[in-house]
């Protein structure tokens, strides 16, 4: 299991990634200032760090600067509130390997999470079953590269909120997923749980991978039929 550090002092932005993390079958450790950070960071512990820039004791770009001068190659994704090309610059060229602004989608962080643990796992040959580029339930199979779709033989591009969206349910075939759960992991721990805007990307999805394939669970959700799968629920 993969043990990702979680540099945050927002207590509710650490728990919803802790929360996030831990249901994705991930170990995160947090962290609520950037001595600790720092200190955490160089143990070779961890598999990966989420780095808030505005730490008390130790900014981010302190941390970070301080990691990639011991000569680690630990993979640090940063997150910030701040939204200047400026900060955006100064991250990557200091050594972080992405940068996410908030507010973020928990789905759109655990997607470049996977990517960075990927790049970081040995090179050894792969069969197509062991590509984790490549998301497929029956007919549907979706490219984690190009972020597109193939529903048999006819493709679709998709954006990036029913990109997040379709990975959910391909992660989780057959499993009732509600609005709730849905929108938090789609829209982030900042999202607004009155909105009917996972309904209306579900009939973005519907018209891309087939009408019957997520079905509407009533009262719960929502549900991606496998194959094999006979419900009488309305959709």
């Amino acid at each position: 299991m993969s043990r990702i550090l979680v540099a945050e002092d927002e207590a509710r932005i650490a728990s919803f990634i802790a929360k996030g993390l831990t249901a994705s079958g991930l170990n995160p450790v947090i962290v609520e200032d950037g001595p600790t950070a720092m200190a955490m960071a160089l143990t070779d512990e961890f598999d990966l760090m989420i780095l808030d820039i505005g730490l008390p004791g130790m900014d981010g770009f302190q941390v970070l600067s301080r990691i990639r001068g011991s000569g680690s190659t630990l993979p640090v994704i940063i997150l910030t509130a701040r939204d200047s090309v400026a900060d955006t610059i100064a991250g990557l060229e200091g050594g972080a390997d992405d940068y996410m602004q908030k507010p973020f989608s928990f789905g759109e962080l655990l997607a470049r999470i996977r990517l960075r643990l990927r790049s970081t796992e040995g090179t050894g040959s792969s069969t197509p079953e062991q590509d984790a580029t490549i998301l497929t339930v029956g007919d549907i199979s979706l490219d984690m590269r190009t972020r597109r779709v193939r529903v048999g033989g006819k493709e679709s591009d998709l954006s990036s909120r029913e990109y997040v969206l379709l990975e959910t349910f391909l992660r989780h075939p057959d499993h009732v997923l509600s609005r709730e759960q849905l929108l938090s992991h789609v829209w982030g721990y900042d999202f607004d749980p009155g909105s009917n805007v996972v309904d209306v990307y579900v009939r973005y999805l519907r018209k891309k991978v087939g009408a019957d394939v997520i079905e509407t669970v009533r009262g719960m959700g929502y549900r991606l039929r496998t194959p094999d799968a006979t419900s009488t629920d309305d959709h």
